[in-house]
């Protein structure tokens, strides 16, 4: 069977047709991708694995701080869980020095591909993170049965594994440059927790797009089924406060202790206690708090996590603003140092009609599309919604695509899984909207 390069170079098999042999082969690579899932920031070896299944193609690739600018990153994987996820990686038969590689310089990709004569540039954000949990055992779950689940711990419960293989799959169907304009995929770590995406509009990877586009797998939608942009959505600031007390002994002297357990006991209730707004629908949520060194000890250190999401942009800023202020008063109460970090963010979405028109009408066309829906309102979060509103702010247009993927369960289940005959779809969509400038 050829390599994915080679067939490439045969335009008359990948553009014309969707032969046998490309479908096989971007069925392994999901499977290879979904058998080892690597959670935010440790995707060393999915990294590795989109690189080799992309050399030889007449692209140009960023990696390293041209693709992501990590300095702000809150809670970056420590040296040790690197270490761990580079170790996996090389046992999973990626090569050592290409998991040293990604492990010392970040997991972000940014790949350009040029076509043959002038035009706009696409942009098209492509997650590859798992999430931190065990997938299903059971043999009736198709991974199981058919032999590449994960058993690492983490899982791809969330369709990224499908979404690498769309993106993979469009940079080998345009691989003959029979295009206007150019095509750059943003390969985004750490999704999942909305963390990712704006450490690559820090590197300035999505300043030069004209419309950018995101596409996932929607589980809940049968195969063949399409909506041209999700809408709204949901802004959010996922935080983390690290109180800072004084220990002591609880009998002996609880006078000189400062209790940061208590101090972010009383600013979790507070945060729970904010109110919520007329003009918009909200959450809020303490996820964890982690606190104490022992029964007879007044606790010197606390940290907590916590949630604000809003479906209005401003709203959400107002939810900070009030969690800021909740959990200084809190400090103050106690005397107790408090520092909150904003570790993800994301915004609300608003697609440019013009962008869902040709989506619609380019899905539309496809024999294997059997629904389409224009519009469809977006429960969640996704910080894909930052880039689409970072090159909007900057002239440009932008949409939110979903392939119906046909799971089994619900996103983020240990029995979500993807149709893998949807990802042809993905890329048919992709690539005849580029070509069709």
């Amino acid at each position: 069977m050829p390599s994915l390069s080679e067939a490439a170079a045969r335009p008359s098999i990948i553009v014309v047709i969707r032969s046998l042999v490309d479908f096989e082969q971007l069925r392994a690579l999901r499977r290879e991708v979904h058998r080892n899932p690597e959670p935010a920031f440790v995707e060393i070896g999915t990294a590795a694995r989109i690189k080799q299944a992309i050399d030889g193609l007449p692209v140009r690739v960023l990696t390293g701080k041209d693709a992501h600018d990590l300095s702000s990153v809150v809670n970056y994987p420590s040296p040790q869980t690197l270490d761990e996820w580079e170790a996996r990686a090389v046992a999973s038969g990626v090569p050592a020095e290409s998991a040293r590689y990604f492990r010392e310089n970040g997991t972000a990709m940014v790949v350009d591909l040029a076509g043959d004569r002038p035009g706009p540039r696409w942009g098209l954000r492509i997650d590859i993170d798992a999430l931190p949990m065990r997938e299903s055992a059971d043999p009736a779950h198709f991974p199981v049965a058919n032999g590449f689940a994960a058993t690492n711990g983490a899982m791809h419960a969330c369709g990224h594994d499908a979404n690498v293989a769309m993106g993979v799959g469009l940079l080998h169907r345009l691989a003959d440059r029979d295009f206007a304009g150019s095509l750059r995929i943003l390969f985004q770590p750490a999704e999942e927790g909305v963390r990712g995406a704006q450490t690559m509009i820090d590197a300035g990877a999505a300043d030069p797009i004209d419309t950018m586009l995101a596409v996932h797998m929607a589980g809940e939608m049968a195969m063949g089924s399409v909506v041209g942009s999700f809408t709204g959505g949901m802004a959010t600031r996922k935080l983390k406060v690290d109180f800072t007390g004084r220990a002591s002994h609880a009998a002996g002297s609880p006078e000189t202790g400062r209790n940061a357990l208590l101090t972010a006991a009383m600013a979790a209730l507070g945060i729970m206690a904010i109110p919520r707004f007329s003009s918009a629908d909200t959450r809020l949520n303490v996820g964890t708090l982690v606190a104490g060194d022992g029964v007879n000890i007044v606790p010197s250190s606390a940290v907590m996590t916590c949630e604000a999401r809003a479906t209005d942009d401003e709203v959400v800023d107002e939810l900070v603003d009030r969690i800021r202020s909740v959990v200084e008063g809190a400090a103050r109460t106690q005397g107790v140092g408090a520092a909150l970090a904003v570790m993800g963010q994301s915004s609300t979405v608003s697609p440019d009609d013009e962008v869902i028109d040709r989506i619609v009408e380019v899905a539309g066309a496809l024999p294997e599309v059997v629904e389409v829906i224009r519009t469809q309102a977006f429960a969640g979060s996704d910080d894909a919604n930052l880039l689409i509103r970072h090159v909007q702010r900057r002239g440009g247009k932008g949409a939110y695509l979903m392939i119906g993927g046909g799971s089994p369960g619900p996103h983020h289940s240990a029995d979500f899984d993807v149709v893998e005959e949807a990802i042809p779809i993905g890329i048919d969509i992709l690539a005849s909207l580029i070509r069709q400038n």
